[in-house]
């Protein structure tokens, strides 16, 4: 069970049951099949349909300040995430932390390998639902010491929920209670890569307020 909180809103419990990853959500088709073409050359299988709905342990989602994984090859990239809770669908933000080395071989794997942190703060969907095409997602991580921003810019580069919750449930209907959806990512600045902490926030100029969460990242020895 998950706490979260909302502006003017009472506190929400939510019991995540169900949660998805969606993969290759970007809207510029041809922008997502160079970056398929990008990955296939380091060794990357490709897709097999674009968006790619990952399903992960449901277990996976925390709102904890700091994560453990296995070995030193993970990074975070920040995402819009949906969360079906007390009988409405909210937006907040969070990171799908990946094992790199593993996605080389398997995408699913590598995602179901590391936590995925999710901040407590999340706002109704309906109230920025007009104007979703200017919210900023935007993250910075701690590499060598030293914060640097890794990812920025709006999530016009990526499909809108309705459409990604169309795709995935195969009709027009919204997540339920207890289902929580990735949305997407942006390109990392730099390119991706291990961070001692990643932070990350969902910005909403219309309203003038701003969803922000971070976590450290402990990493575990990998002995033989």
């Amino acid at each position: 069970m998950l706490q979260f909180r909302s502006p003017g809103e009472n506190p929400i419990a939510i019991d995540i049951r169900e949660l998805v990853i969606a993969g290759w959500a970007g809207r510029d088709t041809a922008a997502v099949q160079a970056h398929i073409r990008e990955l296939a050359d380091v060794g990357v299988a490709p897709p097999s349909t674009v968006p790619l709905f990952y399903r992960v342990s449901a277990g996976r989602l925390t709102t904890a300040g700091r994560i453990q994984v296995l070995g030193p090859d993970s990074s975070g990239e920040a995402e819009a995430v949906l969360i079906g809770g007390a009988g409405r669908l909210w937006v907040g933000i969070g990171s799908d932390h990946t094992d790199r080395k593993v996605e080389a071989y398997s995408v699913a794997v590598s995602k179901e390998m590391c936590p995925k942190p999710v901040g407590p703060e999340v706002w109704p969907l309906d109230v920025v639902a007009d104007h979703w095409d200017r919210l900023i997602l935007r993250a910075h991580a701690v590499i060598d010491g030293d914060s640097v921003l890794y990812q920025e810019g709006p999530v016009s580069g990526l499909l809108r929920p309705e459409l990604l919750m169309a795709k995935w449930n195969g009709t027009a209907r919204p997540l339920g209670d207890g289902q929580a959806m990735f949305c997407g990512t942006l390109a990392a600045i730099g390119g991706v890569r291990p961070a001692t902490r990643f932070e990350m926030t969902l910005e909403d100029p219309v309203l003038n307020r701003t969803i922000r969460h971070g976590y450290d990242i402990d990493v575990l020895p990998i002995v033989a």
